[in-house]
């Protein structure tokens, strides 16, 4: 994914059982602002940038940039509550060690209990470098991190205020994350992990990322990135990170880390308080789910190395099709990575936001035989046609 090294462990917390999803509109929201950082969200031009440019123009991307409220209360674009149902599957790769982690709980109450008024599910992908401490660690304490001492708001009402104080708690709990890496003294300071969560409460979707995995919704075929990879190769975070006094070589942050948003890392960071280009700083984005919205995709950097956001989409919308299996979904997008010559861990996540079905069965093909005619049967058969 990221730097050199490699190694260990993958694993999954799996819960299933009936759950809402959620709503339409795209939020970005950078929050640098708290640390005085600059973000400029002007299009590409480079040349360098290019094949990242292109990358979007491939895909549906949001652009609705309207306040929450206003675009959150639109009854006639939501769907009705579907039944959300998820798979994961894992590999090593040709790596000499696993240093992804995942997470997958489609029903987050069985760990939090009645906290949150509505049903709700979670979802994340943490891709480590440089060993595989950092990603472990976020792991192991995802629900105290993100849940426990998030500060989480606390209503009945899912409003713009609400969705707000969500998305300022989700921010602060990587930002915790990212402290706590530091304060372990068995996580090495050149151990650091990207992380993206998504978070399903009632009919809402948040997604937070930093780093370079990536979460794509599929709104009736067509892929909608739910997330931006955090690279040296996307032009506001080159800005930010030599604004910051950050260089770039070969494409890799200060010539050793190939994303510009991470947790841990902290030789890149220390000392405690200093202004540094590589941040733990989520960006967002919330959709609402219509009718349209099929499934979504989560996927370390490792996927989406060697294959387009679309390209996933219609893989996947044709296995659900066929067998109608998130976890066998998931399985054929890593296998397909792999076939595609990935050099990296493989991580991919598929949620469905809609039941299961019977899955669409193929007629059977008519075989035709093939065979020729004798000089005699040809002759007779033409004077039949001449009526002789």
């Amino acid at each position: 994914m990221i730097v050199s090294s490699k190694m260990m462990a993958e694993t999954e917390i799996i819960c299933k059982q009936t759950i809402p999803a959620v709503l339409d509109v795209q939020y970005h929201l950078c929050v640098a602002a708290e640390h005085n950082l600059k973000v400029d969200v002007s299009s590409p031009s480079s040349p360098i940038l290019e094949a990242e440019v292109s990358r979007f123009e491939s895909v549906v991307s949001f652009t609705d940039t309207r306040p929450i409220k206003d675009s959150i209360t639109d009854p006639s674009t939501i769907m009705s509550f579907p039944d959300i149902r998820s798979g994961s599957y894992s590999e090593i790769g040709p790596r000499p060690s696993m240093d992804d982690e995942h997470i997958r709980i489609d029903d987050l109450s069985t760990h939090l209990g009645s906290f949150f008024s509505c049903p709700s599910a979670f979802y994340a992908v943490f891709d480590g470098h440089g060993g595989p401490d950092a990603a472990s660690y976020i792991k192991r304490n995802a629900m105290k991190l993100f849940f426990e001492d998030a500060g989480l708001p606390q209503t009945s009402d899912i409003n713009a205020t609400f969705l707000e104080a969500l998305m300022d708690s989700h921010r602060k709990a990587f930002l915790l994350a990212d402290i706590a890496i530091a304060d372990d003294s068995s996580i090495s300071t050149s151990c650091g992990t990207t992380a993206l969560t998504a978070l399903v409460l009632g009919r809402h979707l948040l997604v937070a990322n930093a780093g370079d995995c990536r979460a794509v919704l599929c709104r009736k075929g067509a892929a909608l990135e739910m997330s931006q990879d955090h690279r040296p190769s996307y032009l506001p975070e080159r800005r930010r990170v030599e604004e910051m006094g950050g260089r770039i070589e070969d494409e890799y942050l200060n010539g050793y880390l190939s994303v510009t948003r991470a947790l841990g890392d902290w030789d890149l960071k220390l000392p405690y308080g200093s202004s540094s280009p590589l941040i733990a700083e989520p960006e967002f984005r919330q959709v609402a789910l219509t009718e349209d919205d099929e499934f979504l995709i989560i996927g370390c950097d490792g996927i989406w190395d060697v294959m387009s956001s679309q390209y996933a989409v219609s893989l996947v919308r044709r296995g659900l099709r066929r067998h109608d299996d998130p976890e066998l979904c998931a399985r054929e997008l890593v296998n397909e990575a792999g076939r595609l010559h990935s050099a990296d861990n493989l991580t991919a996540l598929v949620i469905c936001f809609r039941g299961p079905r019977t899955a669409e069965s193929c007629p059977p093909r008519r075989r035709l035989r093939c065979f020729s005619l004798s000089e005699e049967a040809r002759n007779r058969l033409k004077g039949l046609m001449e009526g002789n």
